[in-house]
């Protein structure tokens, strides 16, 4: 920037040194003049054509930039479109399995409530065999006591009776 500000003072010099006034005191009007005019035109559009290639290259710049951002945004939409189609049969898959899932989920309410009722029910019943099957042990081994006192009974009437048989006997 140091270089145009140069440049223009150098251009600036020659312009106010033209309108100097001359020896008789009229301005100096001749080659000095134009050629300073040419030269700062010549500066002028040398400055106008620099601009012009910046701008050109700014321009290509962009250009090429847009270029790369359209290229990556076109992959970018394949990307989303495969990732789409990817996820639909997932998705109808998904939905399907959700789906039974709730049907058996119905399914296994009653069932669940059944097994629970039927449990309920074993219990109970195991129970109840249970106290049978003790009643039942109490009730065998009061029979065994009975018939064990029984026979004692039986066989003391049996030597009572053998004794009174043998004391008739002896008797005769």
């Amino acid at each position: 920037m140091s270089l145009d500000r140069q440049q223009q003072s150098q251009i600036m010099m020659p312009m106010k040194n033209s309108g100097l006034v001359g020896y008789n005191r009229s301005p100096m009007i001749g080659d000095d003049e134009e050629e300073l005019s040419k030269s700062a035109l010549l500066a002028f559009r040398v400055k106008e054509e620099e601009i012009k290639k910046k701008k050109m290259e700014v321009r290509e710049k962009v250009h090429a930039q847009l270029g790369r951002v359209e290229e990556e945004t076109k992959k970018l939409s394949e990307i989303r479109e495969e990732l789409e189609g990817l996820e639909d049969p997932r998705r109808k898959e998904v939905t399907s399995v959700r789906k039974k899932i709730d049907l058996v989920n119905k399914e296994l309410k009653p069932l669940g409530l059944s097994c629970h009722k039927k449990e309920k029910e074993y219990r109970e019943a195991l129970d109840a065999f249970n106290e049978k099957t003790k009643e039942k042990a109490q009730l065998v081994a009061r029979l065994m006591e009975l018939v064990t006192e029984s026979e004692r009974v039986r066989m003391k009437k049996l030597e009572e009776l053998s004794n009174n048989i043998e004391s008739l006997g002896q008797l005769r």
